[in-house]
C-alpha cells in the first residue's frame, strides 16, 4: 500500500511539475520587444524615433510618419538623410527639450520626401543622427492610403506660385 500510494505522489508530481515548470524554461512572450505598429522604431543617444513610415502613392514622394522623443534638457537637431534619384538629401528637424513630436500628422509639420524611387510594399532605408551621437538607419516600410487611417496622409508638395504677367499700358 505504501508503494502504491508513493508511486501516486511521484507520479502526481511529475505530472505537476512537467505541465508547470514549462515557464521556467520558455520565453514569455510579454518581454519580447516588438514594433505594435505599421512602423519601425530605433534610438540614436538619448533621442527615440518611434513608429516611423512613409506614406507614398507613386514611390517618389512620400510623407515620414513618426515620432520622436527627445529625453535630452536641451533642443536637438535631429538629421534625418536618405538616398534620393539625384543624390544625397538632408534635412535638419529641430526637436524641443523634453518632448515628444509627430511629424506627418496632421495638424503636424510634415517631412516630405522627395526623388526616393522606391515603391509602395517595399523597405526604404533613412538615416537619423543627431549631435555626436552615433545615427541608425532605419528600414522604413513604404506604405499607400489604402488604409483608412492613411487616407488623408498623403505627401503633398507646397503649391508653387505662378508669376502674373504684368500689363503692358496701352500706347
Amino acid at each position: 500500500m505504501r508503494a502504491r500510494i508513493a508511486a501516486s505522489v511521484v507520479l502526481a508530481a511529475g505530472i505537476l511539475l512537467g505541465t508547470s515548470a514549462c515557464g521556467f524554461f520558455a520565453p514569455q512572450a510579454t518581454s519580447i520587444e516588438y514594433n505594435a505598429s505599421d512602423g519601425v522604431s530605433g534610438d540614436v543617444g538619448e533621442i527615440h524615433i518611434r513608429n516611423g513610415l512613409l506614406l507614398s502613392t507613386d514611390g517618389e514622394l512620400a510623407n515620414l510618419i513618426v515620432s520622436v522623443v527627445n529625453t535630452t534638457d536641451s533642443e536637438q537637431n535631429l538629421v534625418v538623410q536618405y538616398e534620393s534619384s539625384t543624390g544625397t538629401v538632408t534635412q535638419d528637424i529641430p526637436v524641443e527639450a523634453n518632448t515628444t513630436v509627430t511629424f506627418g500628422t496632421e495638424g503636424e509639420e510634415s517631412v516630405i520626401l522627395e526623388n526616393m524611387d522606391s515603391q509602395p510594399g517595399s523597405l526604404f532605408p533613412v538615416f537619423f543622427q543627431y549631435g555626436e551621437e552615433t545615427g541608425v538607419e532605419l528600414l522604413l516600410p513604404v506604405l499607400t492610403g489604402t488604409q483608412g487611417e492613411y487616407s488623408t496622409l498623403l505627401p503633398t508638395l507646397a503649391p508653387t506660385e505662378t508669376p502674373e504677367p504684368a500689363e503692358t499700358p496701352a500706347a
